[in-house]
């Protein structure tokens, strides 16, 4: 039987929190195919609005250790910045990701992500998807910064 595992992951940015909420949270279904095909190939909404209850499905790149992932999201505050979803996945019985972004002082943000999961092969995959995730949370901050009105 497998063993329930987390890990904590914080990254800076000097995005403000509703700009990189936005691009990373609500829209990265839409952005992480264009910004990062080796992390997300391809995205669509299966069910819902995009709120809590939505299930979106997506085709991983060559550098994700899944080739499919179906996320549901669980919790949603947009005016908190705070998400909470429940992933499915190759070898992964169980995985939550909860992401909490806050202000800095320069005005930036940081983003917490904590990761719950359970499976057989699930430490070394979830510790590759949190390489994954800290790649796109920075190619999204470039994207945000070069493209102000983005």
């Amino acid at each position: 039987m497998a063993s329930t595992n987390s890990w904590i992951h914080e990254s800076k940015s000097e995005v403000a929190v509703p700009r990189m909420f936005r691009a990373c949270v609500m829209d990265c279904h839409t952005l992480a195919p264009k910004l990062a095909p080796h992390i997300i190939d391809n995205a669509h909404h299966v069910e819902g609005d995009g709120g809590v209850g939505s299930i979106r499905h997506y085709n991983c790149g060559s550098s994700v250790p899944f080739n499919v992932v179906k996320k549901k999201i669980d919790f949603l505050d947009v005016d908190k910045c705070e998400c909470k979803y429940t992933i499915e996945c190759d070898s992964i019985e169980m995985a939550t990701w909860n992401i909490k972004i806050k202000p800095t002082a320069n005005g930036g943000c940081v983003a917490k992500v904590e990761c719950t999961y359970k499976g057989a092969n699930g430490k070394d995959m979830m510790l590759k998807a949190k390489d994954s995730g800290t790649d796109m949370f920075k190619t999204v901050e470039a994207y945000l910064i070069a493209n102000p009105d983005a």
